[in-house]
């Protein structure tokens, strides 16, 4: 299981979590910060689990991306 976690608070909108992995992050025109989509949000943690291994790779790259670090892939 993958499991995707995102600090959508602290986010500065760089755009770069959607250019590695647009089937999971998406900007906001509200606001301008990065949406994961179809995720739950409990105390501003948005988090996905899902069993679909194939997007592991885009993830991670996403996450090593961000300049400030909210994103955080787990493989378990």
């Amino acid at each position: 299981m993958v499991v995707i976690t995102l600090q959508r608070n602290k986010c500065i909108g760089c755009n770069y979590c959607v250019e590695f992995a647009p089937a999971q992050f998406q900007m906001s025109k509200k606001d301008g910060k990065s949406v994961l989509l179809h995720s739950t949000n409990k105390k501003g943690f948005h988090t996905i689990k899902s069993q679909d291994h194939t997007i592991l790779d885009s993830c991670e790259k996403a996450a090593e991306s961000c300049p400030v670090k909210i994103i955080v892939v787990k493989d378990v």
